[in-house]
């Protein structure tokens, strides 16, 4: 008897156990079968719920004991059901009510805004928002450690049976289950990091990251990955108007300028949190395909400063490539007027498609904030200082010191990763699929210390070289190099040439990143594509290699070009540049081009080769821009920063035979602006002024686009050479709405399209002298003295990979040949 009460007591304490662990998904439903959305579950007796989704389908999870949950949704009766430890797939259905509520706050399956008590708080929020956190104090300091995560996910049986796993089973061991969304997931990749933060807001806000220690597990080239999450995951602020994910700007539910008109809001519940009377807020959008959230938020009843929020992105949101995003904050009570960041935990579900059950990967960061101190003083100069991220300590601390500093436990399975990655390092299987996906992500083949490529430069055609082949590489022994010397050659068919560069730099000084380089380049090249040139020795132009072009693709130059320099970067982002350069150029093709200038034209006396020696010395400012590693290349991982580029040339007659004395100014200005929920919008402005007398070669040629593509920077219905200048502005204006406008549109809003519209004008002129020393029998100068422009409206996200534009030319439509309406297109991964 005593041994049968014994196994009952161990049957009841495991199934107590597993019961602590509540799980429970569905979808809620009128009494006609039509789904919910937004519809509220909560655990009862708890704090702990979701909303639907668009299509009433919810998922809520546990640690907690809870039998129960409550389903409401305002014009509809509330109703409680049982729940067991793992109920999936529940169909709640809910009836409708005749209440005077429903009247009162339901108008067209919206809430109406007048008389609701939710939007009553919410204005009590922005009247008070700027006493809550950091900013209320001249410095401050803080500790933040940092997550970073990668998981497959829906991972299931036939995925584990899989060939692509064979030989990998033993991976499967760490699969997990997400709070959030219920879905089987797989970890494989972690990084962690311990910061210590300063910052100040009076006389101009400044804050200083020193990075403390970091540990991944992974490879030796897994920066890439880390950058990659950390671009994703930028820091935002729910009390600002809108906030930036995936370079798209999100309406705040705590929205001052936006809120009220693109949310409902819901006043569900109050309760104590930490001590501290607060309301509870439901919101969810009012329209389908905007860029919107749902969720809810827990607000104190004084200080009316957010104390709880998550925000789940909508499944019809116009994004691409992510199927979830999910962020939570939580914020820690300093006094009774202050609330501190405490927790900030964001999942993304990156997938092909937002099916359910499809297959993709999760990106999780998690960010924990502790020991606040305030208005400790440090000098200006302190937070200019910057931490020497080189330091070997930082990357080998120990597992105490780990196990000391992290704010968050690591679970079993997160344990298990490095572990995993260690053992997968060592299969000759994950190492073929990992070698594949680094081959498309860079474009190089990697071998012992030398890499080949880059792939996709290795076919072109051209009306001179016909088909073009190219080979090249590059050393890589890592990605912190601090030296790397490249190469290539390339064969025409049709000129039966071949063609090579090569080129070196050596960063000497690592913490101003004072480098040198030298390199030499003999190849054919479609000058005059960019206003603001450059002499990088292994660039090449899209025009001298496009394999689809209109119009005449032979107005090509054979250049031989050398060029030494050194470059430092004395503040973050800040370049300064010196080189120098000899070149000569020469028709590539004579017989239906030439770049022929007056030697002595009363006697006839022209030349069709032209030498010249430069020196450069340039400025390049990039602020805000991204970059990983600190070897002698980095890579870039964002595009929204702007660029100012300031270039002065002097070209020196008489040495090595340099034919031309001159000066050459050039200015580049480019501007990235998120213009809030209406999208993002680019400008491009350059000026320049070349001064002295030089021919076709040294001339600023004004862009022209004869592919079938969309080039930035180019002008879509000039044809190469139409305008040439000796003094030039440019401005080009292009803005994506992201769908603003089609998601308004009911036959095109499943579509996801976004619209694009742009406008481009030049002004130019060129000197009398320049013009007499022209002897070009093909290439007639003409200067847009008037101001030429052309203008578009463009279709983009077709098919998430495609857009397409439509350029009407605004005027000089009387030039013989001229371009007057072109359509072209460009692919790309957008999100």
């Amino acid at each position: 008897m005593k041994k049968v009460s014994f196994l009952n007591l161990i049957f009841l304490l495991a199934y107590s156990v597993g019961f602590t662990q509540v799980k429970v998904s569905g979808v809620v439903k009128d009494e006609h079968n039509e789904t919910v959305p937004f519809a509220n579950i909560v655990f009862v007796g708890s704090n702990t719920g979701t909303v639907s989704d668009e299509n009433g389908k919810f998922y809520l999870e546990s640690n907690k004991t809870y039998t129960k949950i409550e389903v409401s949704f305002l014009g509809f009766e509330t109703k409680t059901l049982p729940i067991k430890s793992r109920d999936f797939n529940l169909t709640i259905i809910l009836k409708e009510e005749a209440s005077q509520l429903k009247e009162v706050f339901i108008y067209r399956g919206k809430i109406k805004k007048k008389g609701n008590p939710a939007i009553a708080i919410l204005k009590k929020i922005w009247a008070k928002k700027r006493q809550n956190g950091i900013y209320l104090f001249d410095q401050y300091e803080y500790k933040k450690y940092e997550k970073l995560e990668f998981d497959l996910n829906n991972v299931d049986s036939v995925m584990k049976k899989s060939k692509l796993f064979k030989g990998m089973e033993f991976v499967f061991e760490g699969v997990d289950t997400s709070r959030i969304t219920g879905k089987a997931f797989l970890p494989i990749f972690i990084n962690e990091s311990v910061y210590k933060s300063y910052g100040k807001n009076k006389g101009g806000r400044k804050l200083r990251e020193d990075l403390i220690a970091n540990k991944n597990s992974g490879f030796d080239t897994n920066q890439n990955v880390i950058a990659f999450i950390k671009d994703l995951y930028v820091d935002y602020n729910i009390y600002d108007s809108y906030i930036k994910i995936f370079d798209k700007s999100f309406v705040s539910p705590i929205s001052k300028a936006s809120g009220i008109s693109t949310y409902n809001y819901v006043l569900r519940d109050s309760a104590f949190i930490d001590n501290k009377w607060c309301y509870n807020i439901l919101y969810y959008p009012r329209r389908k395909n905007e860029l919107t959230f749902k969720g809810d938020f827990w607000v104190n009843d004084t200080t009316f400063a957010v104390k709880e929020i998550n925000m789940q992105a909508t499944r019809s949101a116009n994004i691409n490539w992510v199927k979830d995003i999910y962020i939570e904050q939580e914020f820690q009570v300093l006094n009774d007027s202050v609330f501190l960041l405490k927790r900030d935990y964001m999942l993304s579900d990156f997938s092909l498609n937002k099916k359910e059950k499809s297959k993709g990967m999760y990106g999780r960061r998690t960010t924990m904030y502790k020991d606040y101190k305030f208005n400790e003083v440090k000098e200006e100069k302190f937070y200019a200082k910057k931490v020497n991220v080189y330091d070997d300590n930082i990357y080998n601390k120990t597992t105490n010191y780990w196990n000391e500093n992290r704010q968050e436990k690591l679970n079993k399975n997160e344990q298990g990763i490095y572990k995993m990655l260690d053992t997968l390092k060592t299969v000759p299987k994950f190492k073929q699929i990992y070698n594949l996906v680094s081959i498309l992500g860079s474009g190089y083949i990697e071998l012992n210390n030398f890499d080949f490529g880059p792939i996709y430069s290795t076919f072109g055609t051209n009306d001179v070289e016909g088909m073009r082949l190219r080979i090249g590489g590059r050393t890589f022994f890592g990605s912190n190099d601090t030296w790397r010397i490249q190469a290539y050659t390339a064969y025409g068919f049709k000129d039966n040439k071949f063609k090579y560069g090569v080129s070196g730099k050596w960063m000497l000084n690592p913490k101003s990143r004072f480098i040198i380089g030298v390199g030499n380049r003999r190849d054919i090249e479609q000058i005059g594509v960019s206003l603001t040139t450059t002499n990088d020795i292994l660039g090449r132009s899209f025009a001298s290699s496009s394999f689809f072009a209109s119009g005449d693709n032979s107005k090509l130059t054979s250049i031989n070009l050398s060029n030494v320099f050194m470059s430092l970067e004395s503040k973050h982002n800040l370049e300064f540049k010196l080189g120098a350069s000899f070149r000569t150029l020469k028709s590539a093709s004579p017989e239906t081009f030439n770049l022929d200038y007056w030697i002595d034209k009363e006697n006839n006396n022209k030349k069709s080769e032209l030498t010249q020696s430069e020196l450069n010395f340039s400025i390049r400012y990039r602020p805000n821009r991204k970059t990983i590693g600190y070897g002698v290349e980095r890579n870039e991982v964002t595009d929204t920063y702007s660029t100012l580029f300031l270039n002065y040339s002097r070209g020196i007659k008489g040495v090595f035979n340099s034919d031309f004395d001159y000066q050459k100014v050039q200015f580049y200005y480019r501007q990235p602006i998120l213009i809030g929920g209406f999208g993002r919008m680019f400008t491009t402005f350059e000026v320049g002024k070349t001064f002295g007398e030089v021919p076709l070669g040294l001339l600023s040629v004004v862009p022209g686009n004869q592919s079938y593509f969309t080039i930035e920077n180019t002008y879509a219905l000039l044809n190469y050479y139409e305008f040439v200048t000796d003094t030039y502005a440019s401005l080009h204006i292009e803005h994506n709405f992201n769908g603003r406008l089609f998601s308004r549109i009911p036959l095109l809003r499943k579509l996801n399209l976004r619209e694009i519209i742009g406008v481009k004008g030049v002004l130019g002129s060129i000197s009398d002298e320049n013009k007499a020393l022209n002897a070009s029998s093909t290439i007639n100068y003409i200067a847009p003295t008037k101001g030429y422009y052309e203008y578009s409206v463009g279709i983009g996200n077709i098919f998430k990979v495609f857009r397409i534009d439509f350029s009407w030319r605004g005027n000089y439509k009387e030039i013989p040949g001229a371009n007057n309406f072109a359509i072209k297109g460009a692919f790309g991964f957008y999100f």
